[in-house]
């Protein structure tokens, strides 16, 4: 099982990099399909990703069509679009035969129409109230695939690590202020 995050188009470079840094995070692979509105050099992506390009398995397809062509028989894609009906919680990504493919639209115009059509009951939303068009695309992003991430139990991905200096395992002297239930309401 694999996880994608597919962006269409995607024309600002900060989002990109931050999605990027998302990927490397979690181990999952980034599809970019061109055009670009940005260099994949461009100043502005690398610094949204810092140091982490290296550790993104990237893969970069000409137009729709060829990423299309790409998606091997297991291949689950969902398409993420405010004009679902059908929220991203409502469905299962945990099959351990299927590799999950998380298409994003262009931060202006989103995925083409035709191509929603096509795959009507492939498209999933995120929940939000009419104060806004739409959310951010690296938060969008995150949302969803945390949610994938989340059922799958977190693959292969730390739950708990202990740091140098670590603020919350070290032995140290806490406040009795802090020493609370959590659980009690």
């Amino acid at each position: 099982m694999t996880n994608h995050v597919v962006l269409f188009e995607p024309l600002m470079p900060a989002n990109t990099g931050n999605i990027a840094r998302t990927c490397a995070g979690t181990n999952t692979v980034l599809d970019l399909i061109e055009p670009l509105g940005f260099q994949l050099d461009d100043k502005h992506m690398k610094r949204a990703g810092l140091d982490y390009w290296q550790k993104v398995q990237l893969h970069r397809h000409d137009d729709l069509a060829a990423f299309i062509a790409s998606l091997k028989p297991n291949a689950e894609m969902y398409l993420i679009s405010k004009f679902s009906d059908q929220t991203y919680t409502d469905v299962s990504y945990t099959d351990p035969d299927k590799d999950y493919y998380f298409v994003f639209g262009k931060e202006t115009t989103g995925l083409p129409e035709t191509f929603m059509r096509e795959y009507y009951d492939r498209n999933l939303r995120i929940p939000m109230s009419a104060n806004i068009r739409a959310f951010n695309l690296a938060n969008s992003v995150a949302i969803v695939l945390f949610e994938a991430l989340r059922q799958q139990d977190f693959p292969q991905l730390e739950t708990s690590h202990h740091y140098e200096n670590d603020k919350l395992k070290d032995a140290y002297q806490r406040p009795s202020r802090y020493e609370r239930n959590l659980g009690a309401n």
